[in-house]
């Protein structure tokens, strides 16, 4: 029974696919296209959130809780006694975790004692074997390989100065932040990083036949609020959270492309169906039955999605080596980790399942004509057959189901449901497809109507588009969906980039601003050196001086800004905010949140916040509820006094300065730069602005290169349907050359045709495009809660015409083919 399926498939089938090269060739190229880019979608959110999973795990070896500091300020070195004598802990392992540097100097800092060997971690081997080193230098630190240090070797950290008592060796530097990580004692740690009797982690190893989760819950009590008791993959949540938007806004972009893949897999099939209806018939006649038919078609396509997947997934990861180097700065700055390329072990079989899954659905959708076919009717030529129309029963279904599609689509996008209602663009542009389906009659007249303009070559392509409505239909919704998506998603984004751009117009009032490093990160440390405001201030030329704080904290089950600010912010950065609030937010009575934060809490304007600190828990109210561009995390607005004092974080990451009227700007900016040490960072406003929104056109700038590819696979989808057209009607093609029919006039033919689908094509996707914009923008302002605006732009016909002149491309292979086909090679066909 298999053997003879075997044989089957392997004459009529995978002959088949041999002998029809080309074919075989763009399906398994859209196919590849597609599983590659959903490889590299996946691998880019893998390697952040697996680069993080990576340094967890080889950090915290054994241990089973973690109980970390709400900030990067840590919490009381005290806590760490209650913690190691409370019953059930067997080992409470202390460390001091520290970012230093920026850009590709970042280095992890790590301060252990001679507990973590009972952790039996990553470091704990490298620095049990080389205690002896770090006790007898004077200031010795361990470095990963990647540091490029040398033993023996001095360099600035911090405040101070280190000395490399040993280097990692290469294999265990590799899994400990990619090389990137300096090891020292806690107390030298705790010195040059003045943080002296801190400590930002608490590795918990529990006693043997102790309860995971009551020993959590006994610690959560002791902990008493001023730390966060959690287990080691909280902070892989928490990265997974900062690429979170990226990921679903590639991920749809990714799936556009396995659509119209799809279209291709279905057009290619019906071809084949059509052109093996003589050996179907014979078949059908002998006692064949329709299953095994249908079957060794879907095996044929699941054959086709396979080979496709796997050969694309390949290509899919060194795409997505190339990606991860795209991502946005502020998305890498927030993840504690080093980010490594990794590709995640589901990536490859998911993406190859996606094809697999879509090559069959559609080559099921084709194969649904072999059922019915009947043996004399088989060998009508195509379009005279009944298998080439379409039910009234069909039509009105795919009208209720696109309506049903619509509606949902509609509701997603316009509730508020977070980066959930994205999935809305993907549903309208669905509902899009399934709708023209209904209108398949009238699509394939207005093609024929456009081809017809063309004279009397048109006519001819009108003809051969009038026989074959379906592959019509297919071909049309490929083009459709990459100028509807190029359209849609280019143009939300551009709403997307200029609202959130407002977000931080109001930052261009300061003429200076000092942070640690550029805004296109988040300035959330290190804290700037103290006196630094004394210092600015008494520069000639400065009129006036503003300190403010950002920090990333643990709020509930997931991470927030803080942003604290003086009263004298009121104008650039608590522009957002109404008189009112900004004077209860002033007198510490009240704090303001961000969308986002609001909804994940469940709190509204009045309602009783409680906020985790470093000095216990502390009751607040929310005073406003903000639209605040909250892509990474979501905001927690306060004043900047009660920031410093609940979260122990004394001074300032922004430091602004503004200049004396009459002031020589370039002399005082100079001056500025020279009393700021070289490790931070002095631009001015309007720059700020620049570069804090610089990290958002990067993100969409991404989105939007995947989206173009998704035309260059529709055009590669039209070039194949009517490479197929032109093959399929070689004979016909050869008796209009025999009867004196000139070359000319059959490529204009081929093109003809072309246009009319085109046109009809980008048409359609032009008004589907400019409809789910509007709820693309609706969708992104809930994700990011912000307020973004529907503007639609001139651009968006620049767009759609670009992608109707890329697929239009496809034609001309086709129609050259036409064109030089041998009249004796066209006759002799079959």
């Amino acid at each position: 029974m298999i053997a003879t399926a075997w044989d089957r498939l392997r004459l009529f089938n995978i002959g088949d696919l041999l002998v029809h090269r080309a074919r075989t060739m763009m399906s398994l190229v859209v196919m590849g296209v597609s599983a590659g880019l959903l490889v590299a979608v996946m691998s880019i959110s893998g390697s952040v959130t697996g680069s993080v999973e990576r340094l967890t795990q080889s950090l915290g070896g054994r241990a089973a809780l973690e109980v970390t500091g709400i900030t990067d300020a840590g919490f009381d070195q005290q806590l760490l006694q209650r913690v190691a004598t409370t019953p059930g802990v067997d080992k409470a392992v202390p460390m001091l975790r520290a970012q230093l540097g920026t850009g590709d100097r970042r280095a992890l800092l790590i301060g252990a004692d001679t507990n973590i060997a009972a952790l039996g971690s990553e470091l704990a081997g490298p620095m049990a074997a080389q205690t002896g080193k770090l006790l007898t230098v004077p200031n010795g630190v361990l470095v990963g390989a990647a540091m490029g240090y040398r033993e023996g070797e001095q360099f600035r950290l911090g405040s101070g100065t280190v000395t490399v008592a040993a280097v990692i060796d290469g294999t265990s530097s590799e899994r400990l932040n990619g090389g990137h990580i300096i090891a020292a004692p806690i107390g030298l740690a705790q010195r040059v990083t003045e943080r002296v009797g801190r400590l930002d982690s608490i590795q918990v190893v529990p006693a043997q036949g102790t309860s995971v989760e009551d020993l959590r819950a006994e610690l959560t009590s002791v902990v008493e609020g001023r730390a966060v008791v959690a287990d080691p993959t909280l902070r892989t949540a928490q990265a997974g959270g900062a690429i979170q938007l990226v990921r679903y806004s590639t991920l749809m972009a990714s799936a556009a492309a396995l659509i119209v893949s799809a279209f291709l897999i279905y057009n290619a099939m019906s071809m084949a169906i059509a052109q093996r209806r003589p050996m179907l018939s014979l078949l059908r006649a002998i006692g064949g039955k329709r299953g095994p038919m249908v079957r060794d078609l879907l095996a044929e396509a699941a054959l086709l999605g396979l080979f496709g997947g796997a050969v694309g997934a390949v290509i899919g990861i060194f795409m997505g080596r190339i990606a991860i180097g795209q991502l946005p700065v502020a998305v890498m700055s927030s993840v504690e980790a080093r980010t490594e390329y990794l590709v995640p072990w589901y990536a490859i079989p998911f993406a190859v399942a996606a094809c697999v899954f879509a090559s069959v659905f559609a080559a099921g959708l084709a194969a649904r004509q072999v059922y019915r076919v009947e043996p004399i009717e088989a060998l009508a030529p195509v379009g005279v057959g009944r298998t080439d129309r379409t039910s009234p029963l069909m039509r009105w279904g795919a009208v209720v189901l696109g309506l049903g599609l619509g509606v949902v689509a509609i509701v997603a996008a316009e509730l508020d449901l977070g980066r959930y209602s994205l999935g809305g663009i993907s549903l309208a542009i669905l509902a899009s497809v399934v709708l023209c389906y209904a209108a398949i009659g009238p699509i394939v007249r207005c093609t024929a109507a456009i081809a017809r303009v063309f004279g009397a070559p048109g006519a001819l392509g009108a003809t051969t588009l009038e026989r074959a409505p379906r592959r019509v239909w297919a071909t049309a919704m490929t083009v459709m969906i990459g100028v509807a998506a190029t359209v849609s998603m280019s143009g939300a984004s551009t709403n997307m980039v200029d609202s959130a751009a407002t977000t931080f117009k109001d930052l261009a009032k300061n003429d200076v601003y000092i942070t640690p490093a550029s805004l296109a990160e988040f300035p959330t440390g290190p804290l700037l050196p103290a006196g630094l405001t004394e210092k600015v201030a008494a520069i000639p030329g400065v009129a006036s001086t503003s300190e403010a704080q950002m920090a990333f904290a643990t709020l509930g089950g997931g991470r927030v800004m803080l942003q604290g600010f003086p009263p004298n912010a009121r104008e650039t950065r608590m522009g957002m905010l109404d008189d009112a609030a900004v004077a209860r937010l002033s007198a510490g009575q009240g704090v303001a949140v961000s969308r986002d934060v609001a909804r994940s809490l469940g709190v509204d304007v009045g309602a009783t916040l409680t906020l985790p600190t470093p000095t216990g828990t502390h009751s607040v109210t929310v005073v406003q509820v903000v639209p605040y561009f909250s892509a990474i995390a979501g905001v927690v607005m306060m004043d900047l006094d009660l920031l410093r004092q609940w979260y122990e974080r004394p001074g300032e990451t922004v430091l602004t300065a503004n200049f004396a009227p009459g002031a020589d700007r370039t002399a005082v900016l100079a001056a500025i730069r020279q009393v700021v040490p070289a490790e931070l960072h002095v631009d001015t406003g309007p720059n700020t602005v620049v570069a804090a929104a610089s990290s958002i056109r990067q993100g969409s700038a991404m989105s939007n290169s995947i989206l173009w590819i998704v035309v260059l696979v529709a055009t590669v989808a039209l070039l194949n349907t009517l490479m197929l057209s032109v093959l399929e009607r070689r004979r016909e093609l050869g008796v209009l050359r025999a009867m004196g029919t000139n070359r000319k006039f059959l490529m204009r033919s081929v093109l003809a045709e072309a246009a009319g689908i085109g046109l009809v094509g980008a048409a359609l996707g032009l008004v589907v495009g400019i409809g789910v914009q509007y709820l693309a923008t609706a969708a992104i302002a809930h994700a990011l809660t912000i307020d973004v605006l529907y503007r639609p732009s001139p651009m968006l016909l620049v767009y759609g015409t670009a992608a109707l002149g890329l697929a239009l491309l496809g034609s001309i292979p086709p129609a050259l083919r036409a064109a030089r086909l041998p009249i004796v090679e066209a006759l002799a066909v079959d």
